[in-house]
Parts: C-alpha cells; structure tokens; sequence
C-alpha cells in the first residue's frame, strides 16, 4: 500500500467523523471548522491519534498538548485541503486586516463625515445665524492647537452656598 501525503491523511481521519460527512460521504469544511472554533473536545481526541497531525495542530508545553485551531483551521480554509479551492484566498470579498475580515475580527469602527475636522462653536441663540466653520486637523493644525490650549479666565468670581471663610483675617470675614 503506498503510504499516504499528510492531505490525505488527514481527510482520512476526519471522515471517521460522521459530523463531518454529508449525504454522498463527502467532508463538509464548514462543519470541520465549526467544530474546530468550538473546540470540540471529539475532533481535538481524532487529531490526537495519529503523531504526524498531532505534531502539526498540536504545540507541547510542559508535556501537555494544546490544540493550535488557528493553524487547524488556516490549514483547511487556505489550502488545497480537498482539491476543491486553486487559490489561497477564501471565497470572499470584503476588507480585511491582516487575513481576517473585519466582521470575523469583533472590531467597531466608528466613521462619519468629517471625522478628521474640529467645528468651532459659539452659536447661542437660532436668530444669530452664524456661520459654522469646520477646521481640518491636518489643514489647520495651528487654529485647532490654538482652540484645545488651555486658556486663562480673568475677572472671576467664585459663588458657593457656603460662606468661605479667610484664616488670615480676624473676625472671619467673607471673601
């Protein structure tokens, strides 16, 4: 009997698994990775059996063995796991970011219009019609610096319901 490629092997294996067989006896890849992000404790002990797919899906820390289903799933989505797929790219369109797509990657990204400018305020009251201006963060570095620095109040007085009471006058005055 000649011996078999790793490929082969492993559908070998994996058709010993009556989940991951369709009607025809032809493997689902969907139900394979399924089980793989679930973690199925069944899958994870069919890997386990044979030493070349441990070796391959499986990384040996302190004599214990971990499943790495990143590299168990890259391997039968990428791949030419079963001869059906002559490109390493998925069958999907879409933005990713660094091989995932960004709907598989639980990531928000908040995007409206001019998300990248700052709008100087200052309309109190609807009669004034005053012109709303809209300053670029790149553009106008310089007025939106000038708007976010701290700025110096004069003249100010501080009410509170409490009297304040100044320690260096006698009798206790207010201030």
């Amino acid at each position: 009997m000649p011996k078999q490629n790793f490929n082969e092997k492993l559908t070998t294996l994996l058709k010993t698994h009556p989940d991951f067989l369709d009607d025809t006896d032809a493997l689902i890849p969907a139900a394979i990775r399924d089980h793989a992000w679930r973690l199925d404790h069944n899958l994870i002990k069919l890997l386990l059996t044979d030493d070349e797919i441990k070796a391959t899906f499986f990384d040996e820390i302190d004599g214990h063995w971990v499943f790495n289903y990143n590299t168990f799933i890259d391997y039968v989505t990428t791949k030419n796991f079963l001869a059906n797929s002559y490109t390493q790219f998925r069958n999907k369109i879409g933005l990713n970011i660094e091989g995932k797509f960004l709907r598989e990657r639980g990531e928000v990204s908040l995007v409206w219009p001019y998300k990248d400018c700052v709008l100087e305020g200052g309309q109190t009251k609807e009669p004034e019609k005053r012109k709303e201006i809209f300053f670029n963060e790149i553009l106008a570095q310089d007025e939106i610096n000038r708007m976010f620095d701290p700025k110096v109040l004069t003249n100010w007085k501080r009410y509170t319901a409490e009297p304040i009471i100044d320690k260096n006058k006698r009798g206790g005055g207010k201030l």
